[in-house]
């Protein structure tokens, strides 16, 4: 069997991939593909419109914050966002805490003036900064990673971010919908899909309307986020099916309960490998900080080289996909996006167990 704990493209829901398969086939007994209906038709309106009321239904937006699918994933929002928001001569506050808030800032440069309010860049990001720099209540955002799937860094206490005076805009990429919070506190969200919401090849972005249309640059047609609204996502061909596994996922995450149940299911995967890895210190070692600790992408490392080898080989022989860390910081990482089953993480904290009997 295999266990699927990769970090992205992640794992799905296996009745969503049931159904999709199905639909590549024959979707919905019309004799043709999913993947060759047009997007204007009445086969995919439906898709659509239920993928943007089941995003604001599990999120509990209000009327001002609207919901678009885009291309591009969220890499593509680094430059979209500070083109829409930031004037030439405004400034944006960034909180610096892994690669992808790095990759962020960099683009954010490109079109206003960026202020980097706190940074564990000097620790290599195993813990979020706790002293930052004033924020400037004339900045036109402040802009946060919400969880760092590369170090396994997760703001835990939003409510200094809610207080800080400004809008505020966040990369859900990887934790969205794995946990209730008042989603009508930010300005913007934006997350690529293939974690937690669907496969790769979309991009959701949610945001106050009430922010666009202010700054002075013309802006292309395709990356006026008002030309998407306008359009209901449809301003050029969209990523149909990506669409539509985001919409079965969403439809599953609803069935379950929605985020706060969800987020029971996430804590109680999170508690039992933390405290495997905790339970073995002479074996495994955790790089971040406890109370940073991500509840979706848990980071570890072993003593020495020829231990990291043997654990290795014993994931490759049971079936433990995807646990290896990232090139940049190595070691190993478990990725428990919403679709991985508990039983996954007793199987993996079982062998860990075994592994660390053997010495």
């Amino acid at each position: 069997m295999q266990h699927n704990f990769n970090a992205g493209p992640a794992i799905l829901p296996k009745e969503v991939y049931e159904q999709a398969s199905q639909a590549v086939l024959n979707f919905n007994d019309t004799g043709l593909s999913i993947l060759e209906i047009g997007h204007r038709t009445k086969l995919f309106q439906p898709i659509m419109d239920e993928a943007l009321a089941l995003v604001k239904e599990l999120m509990s937006l209000d009327a001002d914050h609207e919901v678009l699918f885009l291309h591009g994933g969220a890499s593509t929002q680094f430059m979209q966002v500070p083109m829409n928001l930031l004037d030439d001569n405004a400034s944006a506050a960034f909180t610096d805490t892994g690669v992808w808030a790095a990759k962020a800032i960099k683009e954010a440069k490109l079109y206003g003036n960026v202020d980097v309010i706190c940074s564990s860049k000097e620790s290599t990001y195993n813990h979020l900064p706790k002293e930052w720099t004033p924020i400037n209540p004339e900045s036109t955002y402040l802009h946060l990673t919400t969880n760092n799937t590369i170090y396994g860094t997760q703001w835990q206490d939003f409510s200094p971010f809610y207080n800080a005076g400004v809008p505020l805009v966040a990369d859900m990429s990887s934790d969205i919908l794995s946990r209730p919070m008042d989603y009508n506190k930010f300005g913007l969200i934006y997350a690529g899909a293939q974690k937690n919401i669907g496969a790769a090849g979309v991009n959701l972005v949610v945001v106050d309307k009430n922010m666009l249309g202010k700054v002075s640059r013309k802006l292309p047609t395709m990356m006026d986020y008002r030309n998407h609204i306008e359009n209901g996502s449809m301003l050029n061909t969209p990523p149909v099916f990506a669409i539509y596994i985001c919409m079965l996922t969403l439809r599953w995450l609803k069935a379950k309960g929605g985020v706060a149940a969800i987020e029971k299911e996430n804590i109680h995967k999170a508690k039992l490998l933390y405290d495997t890895i905790d339970a073995y210190p002479e074996v495994f070692t955790g790089t971040v900080a406890k109370e940073d600790r991500s509840l979706m992408n848990a980071c570890f490392v072993m003593q020495n080289s020829d231990a990291e080898a043997r654990f290795n080989a014993m994931c490759q022989q049971e079936g433990f996909v995807g646990v290896k860390g990232h090139r940049s910081v190595g070691g190993f990482r478990v990725s428990l996006y919403n679709a991985l089953p508990y039983e996954s993480v007793v199987a993996l904290t079982e062998a860990m167990k075994q592994f660390a009997a053997k010495g």
